[in-house]
């Protein structure tokens, strides 16, 4: 999954579209604080961050993403070509820049190139040392969850994905325990009460 950042709906749009073509997901956010609250949700594999962007810059975006994770790779959109610029980017942990105007071949090969970056040095890191939690399948089930407009149920999240019910489960579990996701009970109108899913 790869989250776009830029308070420009066209270039959004277009970016959207480079992306899909590609079969990568994306999501977009408007400005710098809703991607970065969107990362936290998402953890996506890669964001892709304009510069110029009211309230909070590409700047103060990349430091506060970088605040949250270490290692997700980030490419900078930039009409800016100055080396004082890509400079303070670098220190505040970008891994990548592409140019506007965005030249689709470019951003796909930079894309790709930092994915399996990322990826490679992510093997020795494949699950959570903690309950055996794999990141793949964690973040298939934070999407889902976050495509939805209320809450779900186990049997709705296994049937799309799909993924066995007890490790789904298992998952929702565990993100319950570190305060990503809520529990709300659904009484209906008769039988036992079903647990329903949501991310905070």
């Amino acid at each position: 999954m790869i989250l776009i950042i830029d308070d420009n709906e066209t270039i959004r749009f277009t970016l959207k579209e480079i992306c899909e073509f590609s079969e990568w997901t994306a999501v977009e956010a408007t400005n710098g604080k809703q991607g970065v609250s969107l990362f936290e949700k998402l953890q996506p594999d890669l964001v892709l961050v304009d510069y110029h962007m009211p309230e909070w810059d590409g700047l103060k975006t990349v430091k506060e993403i970088r605040k949250r994770d270490k290692h997700t790779p980030i490419i900078i959109l930039t009409v800016e070509e100055r080396q004082e610029i890509a400079n303070k980017f670098i220190e505040a942990g970008a891994t990548d820049f592409a140019l506007k105007p965005i030249k689709a071949p470019d951003l796909i090969s930079r894309i790709r190139l930092n994915l399996k970056v990322a990826k490679l040095s992510n093997a020795d890191k494949d699950a959570f040392v903690d309950k055996g939690i794999n990141p793949d399948t964690m973040k298939k089930i934070r999407h889902y969850l976050f495509s939805q407009d209320n809450a779900v149920t186990i049997n709705s999240i296994q049937s799309s994905l799909p993924i066995a019910y007890q490790t789904v489960h298992r998952y929702l579990h565990y993100m319950v325990e570190k305060g990503e996701v809520e529990v709300l009970c659904d009484y209906g109108s008769r039988g036992r009460p079903k647990n329903k899913y949501q991310l905070i």
